[in-house]
């Protein structure tokens, strides 16, 4: 089955022959499209590391946040279209670097052509875990395409509030969708493991706090804490950045607010939370965004 024909990989359900050089919500075409490789050290500690982790960035998105810091690969699809043996490569390149895993950032659109590139790096002796970094908004029938090859889930859970996510993000049913999709990611990976301070498997699930919406943010630790408990990592971000100045929403134009962070990390502590990550200092900043002019890490 070619996957690619008929796209339905994610929830926009496009149907559109990618294959027949038709285009749907994402702008992916039947090929992979990466906009930068590297050894990236700012992911949670247990990811990074010392030597940092082998991100690879994919071009295009089946979201559009309008806050979105990816916004010249996500929207605007800057990047350069490689095979599959390429993309083996790729992964290979970085392991040799000493990385310490491969990162699939924004992967979903390419899942297919992903996994026939991950099956062709470990036959070319890829061994270091393999991290799924995504949005959540998934086809659990395209995540089962990848099960036995991810080792390590790192899924956001961006909005509780539907409306939210319909105005933000131009995602219907987001929650519903993601609660679904990070459920199959916790049955395919189960609960963290690690070698030293370094996690090999399991599910970290990030939030992003938005200016002015933290009861919104409230809810999702709440369910996810009395949904996996202790089974997984949760990790509150604060680093919000507004790059673009948005009239509509002129709450999204500031960052967080250091009063505002603070409560909800007590709050995660309030209801029980104990497998956290929590960011100190100045993580809004436009350094934080990688240079994507830099095709990779050569």
């Amino acid at each position: 089955m070619n996957y690619l024909d008929c796209c339905t990989l994610c929830p926009k359900n496009c149907k559109v022959n990618r294959n027949n050089g038709e285009i749907g919500f994402c702008n992916a075409t039947n090929k992979i499209k990466i906009a930068k490789y590297c050894l990236h050290f700012w992911e949670e500690p247990c990811i990074s590391g010392n030597n940092g982790s082998g991100t690879i960035f994919f071009s295009n998105c089946n979201l559009k946040c309008i806050f979105c810091q990816n916004y010249d690969i996500s929207t605007k699809n800057h990047g350069e279209e490689v095979s599959i043996e390429d993309f083996a490569n790729i992964c290979i390149n970085l392991q040799n670097n000493g990385a310490l895993n491969i990162n699939l950032v924004t992967p979903t659109h390419f899942i297919p052509l992903i996994r026939d590139g991950l099956l062709l790096a470990k036959n070319k002796g890829l061994h270091i875990p393999i991290i799924y970094n995504t949005s959540s908004y998934e086809n659990v029938n395209s995540l089962k395409l990848l099960e036995g090859l991810i080792d390590i889930y790192l899924p956001d859970l961006k909005y509780y509030d539907n409306k939210l996510a319909e105005n933000f993000s131009k995602a219907k049913n987001y929650f519903s969708v993601a609660k679904e999709a990070i459920n199959e990611m916790y049955r395919q990976v189960g609960t963290p493991k690690f070698n030293g301070n370094i996690m090999t498997k399991g599910v970290i699930v990030r939030h992003l706090l938005l200016p002015t919406h933290s009861d919104d943010s409230k809810k999702i630790l709440l369910y996810l804490h009395n949904t996996y408990k202790d089974n997984i990592y949760i990790s509150i971000m604060n680093q919000y950045t507004p790059i673009r100045h948005i009239e509509k929403y002129k709450e999204l134009n500031n960052k967080v607010d250091d009063y505002e962070y603070d409560s909800l990390v007590n709050y995660a502590c309030d209801i029980g939370i104990t497998k956290a990550f929590i960011q100190e200092g100045e993580t809004c900043s436009e350094s934080f965004i990688p240079d994507f002019s830099i095709f990779s890490n050569k």
